[in-house]
């Protein structure tokens, strides 16, 4: 047979890129509507404060900055235009997420540029009414800053270095017209002379490098959550609900290939004995509640023992060791994960958990093909060939022979058992060769 041997991850890849880029965006979208939002709030706090100086300024206030009042209206309506805008761009966000779609660059682009202009335009108005050296001096440049940090929130490092630029370019632009116009007093202010004011504008740049660079380590950050989130998703559908978590980890670890391929393998299969007629008068909840007793503690010997359970039959299961990982002991471990599980029933029969109860477990060893069988809509990992269908006959003959486990002869010699007792050499069903078969003293 011709073995396909692509990597687990190149295989789940397709799938979980797409999903995760969903997830993605999506994110994208609900931080900007976080961004828009802080910044809705603070401008209306501002809007609150400017109101407040506009209408109960001190006269102190008044003596040295005899145009505060009139600047404040322009200040007032320009922080309230602001605030609508935000307003407007958080519902724009909201519409998108609620569509499930994504907005264009460009519509990102120029809000990022809306945005960052807003203190420019309040420098022109701080210079139009008062001293234009303490406008481009004034706190209002901080608002740059702040600016350039939220871009962050947009995980997008382009637009974290397009907002510093035009922050960097706005301000400098400003500050050098109004040094080549004169109307900057720079004599005693060495934080009005141009090596001065560009450096500023540097610190804009350098301040959107940074963010630039932490939303890309957020971004990458949250795509390889997601994306090991979804790769352990799709391992668990594919190998079942009870597959324990230290084998996904070593699928996830190991890139372990799970497309069709011949590996050797122990197979178990475990039956409860008369089960039909225990639960013939039994109520369906205490049927499940016995089952789900037994299998709680099948299911994590099988897992302590490097197996999975791969499929239930309803008053037993079929187990498999060595695949789709093997520790080059597969058929010692099925066979102590055997005893443990008839010792545990044994503890549990003596102590009155359970009601008089015995089981049988046929272990065979042998080649197998492994892999996914189904359609994408589902499907399921499955162990298929000779051991399997050897196994289960074994498993059939503990009722025939009254024995608990038999065992194959391949198991007798891979798990070096010597304490054992050869039961018989029977003929089974659909094989030319007889079979020998083993009891475990």
């Amino acid at each position: 047979m011709k073995h396909i041997r692509p990597k687990i991850l190149d295989l789940l890849m397709p799938g979980i890129r797409n999903s995760f880029q969903d997830e993605f965006s999506r994110q994208t979208l609900l931080n900007e509507k976080k961004r828009v939002t802080i910044i809705a709030v603070l401008v209306f706090f501002i809007f609150i404060m400017q109101l407040m100086l506009h209408f109960f300024a001190p006269d102190s206030i008044i003596s040295k900055y005899p145009n505060t009042k009139e600047g404040t209206k322009y200040a007032g309506l320009l922080l309230g235009l602001f605030f609508i805008y935000e307003l407007l761009a958080r519902k724009g966000f909201s519409t998108f997420i609620e569509n499930k779609k994504q907005p264009p660059e460009i519509i990102r682009y120029m809000n990022a540029f809306l945005e960052t202009t807003v203190p420019s335009v309040g420098i022109l108005i701080f210079a139009n009414f008062q001293n234009p050296t303490d406008a481009i001096l004034s706190p209002i440049i901080f608002v740059y800053f702040f600016f350039i940090m939220l871009s962050t929130l947009r995980l997008n490092l382009k637009l974290s270095l397009f907002t510093s630029f035009i922050a960097a370019s706005e301000y400098l632009t400003i500050s050098l017209y109004f040094y080549q116009t004169n109307q900057i007093q720079s004599g005693n202010l060495i934080s009005a002379e141009v090596p001065t004011l560009v450096l500023r504008a540097v610190f804009f740049l350098i301040g959107g490098g940074i963010s630039g660079f932490v939303a890309t380590q957020i971004k990458d950050g949250f795509l390889k959550s997601i994306e090991s989130l979804e790769e352990r998703k799709q391992l668990m559908s594919i190998f079942g609900q009870h597959v324990s978590p230290e084998v996904v980890d070593k699928l996830l670890n190991q890139n372990v290939e799970i497309e069709s391929e011949i590996k050797h393998v122990c197979v178990m299969f475990l039956d409860i004995r008369n089960f039909t007629s225990f639960s013939e008068n039994k109520s369906p909840v205490e049927v499940v509640n016995f089952l789900n007793t037994l299998f709680e503690f099948m299911i994590q010997i099988v897992n302590q023992n490097n197996g999975i359970i791969n499929k239930f039959l309803g008053d037993g299961f079929m187990a498999v060791f060595g695949a789709p990982l093997s520790n080059g002991k597969d058929c010692v471990n099925a066979v102590q994960a055997s005893k443990e599980i008839l010792e545990k029933v044994k503890e549990f029969n003596q102590a009155g958990k359970i009601p008089p109860t015995k089981i049988g477990i046929g272990l065979h060893s042998g080649d197998a093909v492994t892999g996914n069988v189904g359609s994408d809509l589902r499907k399921e990992y499955t162990v298929i060939g000779d051991v399997v269908n050897l196994a289960s006959r074994i498993e059939q003959l503990t009722k025939q022979y009254g024995e608990q486990i038999l065992i194959s002869e391949d198991v007798l010699q891979k798990a070096n058992i010597f304490d054992y007792r050869e039961i018989d050499t029977v003929r089974v069903k659909g094989r030319i060769h007889p079979v020998k078969i083993y009891s475990l003293l």
